[in-house]
């Protein structure tokens, strides 16, 4: 017997009702980026390896899944790297694609191959799948939607408090409420490394400081000690794990904290102006936090730094992100071009709104109608009608094959469709149709105009 066929672990299929709750979140998300002004782009699945490689920090470079060159990829191998069985050696020189692991890094290779085209700052938007090596686990997947969206060309602050009002308003339409957008500074984060004198360790204290829910505050400790970073240090930072009260509240300890530090300073700044922004421009739905160990460890990051945090009902990891990165098209050839940009998790907001039932029934609404196949003649008859019912926006169908009514019954029946009509010999010579309500079992006859304006009511 054969095989049953499967999936890689990571990957999922999507059944019609998925793919309608799914569009029903890409649209209402697509339909906020225009209104912000964004713009769309699309890039390739995958990129050339030197794109990618260096652009996530170790732990985002082991995360890429690469692909071998094709043809006979061995001939090409690095023969002493093969015999050593060293694998970073020789993925070099068999591999030089890679499927790309986020949105941001392909969309800065694309500013700056088309930076002749565009009209700066540049809005954009996108909406593509991306792919990560990672361990399975609820709400994390290896292949996955992301929504995008960026500006290059700006410096300017609005834009991070424009940013904020984009989570707000989509989740907003989404009718999520109680989602909390966290945001910090990268300066801040360089501060408190520039304050305990471990500025050369700064990616290692980033990288310790963004498990902070997964590891807790032993875990952070004891990650930073293994990375060489003294306890006389970690306990000159030891406030930040204490910082409690309002986003001024917060301001006002990290100021202590940061005394010495003028690039630390320079991030509370930033941070207090965001604030002050929001609180005359106020949100809808969300919240606004300052959550001063948030680092999220990508190495791109230099300003502001945003995670989206479910409501605290649904136990869920991050359900978006993103920040400012002022130098990232520099690694492409492209100096001072500043950036910021944020991430919508598609597959953790779906789990969220299922979990919480917020998915509008509209939302899996399918064929209105289905028409019971008779017979040839009556199957024309019908299908002309379908014709001008879906000419005026209706969902209409044609059983396809003349069997037992039964059957066709049943098969409206476990596809939900509200509506069967039946079309006989009698019905045609009356140029009418008999129509059925399924869970009530009403019938009624009708002639064409009665019917469709029936079914589209």
């Amino acid at each position: 017997m054969a095989q049953k066929p499967s999936i890689p672990k990571g990957t999922r299929d999507f059944s019609p009702e998925e793919v309608a709750k799914r569009n029903y979140i890409f649209n209402t998300i697509q339909f906020q980026f225009k209104d912000f002004g964004f713009q769309p782009i699309e890039t390739p699945s995958f990129e050339n390896s030197s794109t990618l490689m260096g652009k996530y920090g170790d732990e985002g470079d082991r995360l890429i899944f690469k692909i071998l060159n094709s043809g006979d990829f061995l001939k090409k191998a690095d023969q002493k790297a093969l015999e050593e069985k060293d694998s970073s050696g020789l993925t070099s020189s068999i591999s030089e694609k890679a499927l790309r692991y986020d949105l941001t890094v392909p969309f800065a290779r694309y500013v700056v191959q088309h930076q002749n085209e565009i009209e700066f700052p540049f809005k954009r938007y996108q909406i593509q799948p991306v792919w990560r090596a990672d361990r399975p686990q609820k709400g994390r997947f290896r292949e996955f939607y992301q929504c995008d969206a960026d500006v290059v060309g700006s410096n300017s602050l609005w834009q991070e408090v424009e940013f904020v009002q984009l989570y707000d308003s989509v989740f907003h339409k989404l009718g999520l409420e109680g989602v909390t957008i966290k945001i910090n500074n990268r300066k801040v984060l360089s501060g408190f490394a520039e304050v305990i004198g471990e500025q050369d360790k700064l990616i290692d204290f980033t990288v310790a400081m963004d498990k902070l829910d997964k590891i807790g505050e032993d875990g952070v400790k004891k990650e930073m000690l293994e990375k060489g970073i003294s306890e006389a240090a970690i306990e000159k930072i030891q406030p930040i794990f204490s910082l409690k009260g309002s986003f001024a509240d917060k301001i006002e300890g990290l100021k202590s904290i940061l005394e010495g530090s003028e690039t630390g300073q320079k991030g509370i700044e930033e941070l207090q102006f965001i604030q002050k922004a929001i609180d005359e421009i106020p949100l809808k739905t969300a919240k606004l936090d300052l959550d001063v160990t948030l680092a999220r460890g990508l190495n791109y990051y230099t300003g502001a730094i945003y995670e989206v945090s479910a409501p605290e009902n649904v136990k869920m990891g991050s359900i978006g992100g993103g920040g400012r990165y002022d130098d990232l098209t520099g690694i492409f050839g492209l100096k001072d071009m500043s950036g910021i940009g944020i991430s919508f998790g598609l597959d953790r907001i779906y789990l969220v709104l299922e979990e919480l039932g917020l998915f509008p029934e509209t939302v899996t609404q399918n064929t209105k109608v289905l028409f019971i196949n008779f017979g040839e003649r009556e199957a024309l008859y019908a299908m002309k009608t379908v014709q001008k019912l879906r000419d005026n926006d209706i969902i209409a169908e044609l059983y396809p094959d003349a069997g037992k009514m039964g059957k066709q019954m049943k098969y409206a029946d476990k596809r939900d469709i509200p509506y069967v009509v039946l079309a006989g010999e009698e019905e045609m010579s009356q140029q009418k149709f008999t129509l059925k309500h399924m869970k009530s079992g009403e019938q009624s006859s009708l002639n064409f105009d009665t019917l469709r304006d029936k079914l589209k009511n």
